[in-house]
């Protein structure tokens, strides 16, 4: 369920995705919120660092965890622009992240829901609260246009 401060915070990791669309890096953004602030942030970076792991979401977690000292992000919620998939629903589970909010759903790689979800399976030891489709259509957008940029350039050479 949507809460009153979800579409700010999701605004905030928006402005993340378009940092990595501005780095060429597909637009993927997000924040971690706790007690009324951000401890992390983070946005895409694989073709950049040339690192398969460096997913909007763990790039956040890893911040996080240094603002708050531990691995523990018990009292967090995360905000990302697309549904997380396997690789981040398990960092999530594993940093004990109470809640997870995001944008669009991912067809081919969510792991909250639309493929399988790993973030509220009851055989693991913690599970999430997930909020799905706040800032859809903008998240959605910003998808659609770097795609379409992406296949224009691929067509003219």
């Amino acid at each position: 369920m949507e809460r009153p401060d979800d579409r700010l915070w999701m605004s905030e990791a928006l402005v993340e995705a378009g940092r990595a669309g501005e780095i060429g890096e597909v637009p993927i953004g997000c924040v971690i919120v706790r007690e009324g602030g951000i401890v992390g942030r983070g946005h895409n970076r694989r073709e950049i660092d040339g690192d398969p792991l460096a997913h909007a979401e763990i790039l956040a977690i890893r911040r996080a965890a240094g603002e708050v000292g531990g691995w523990r992000l018990v009292g967090c919620t995360l905000y990302v622009t697309l549904e997380p998939c396997a690789m981040c629903a398990g960092a999530l589970v594993n940093s004990r992240i109470e809640r997870l909010v995001y944008g669009a759903a991912d067809p081919k790689a969510g792991f909250c829901g639309t493929l399988g979800n790993l973030v509220q399976d009851p055989r693991l030891n913690h599970r999430l609260e997930v909020t799905a489709g706040v800032l859809e259509e903008e998240s959605a957008a910003l998808l659609r246009s770097f795609f379409a940029r992406l296949r224009r350039k691929t067509s003219a050479r």
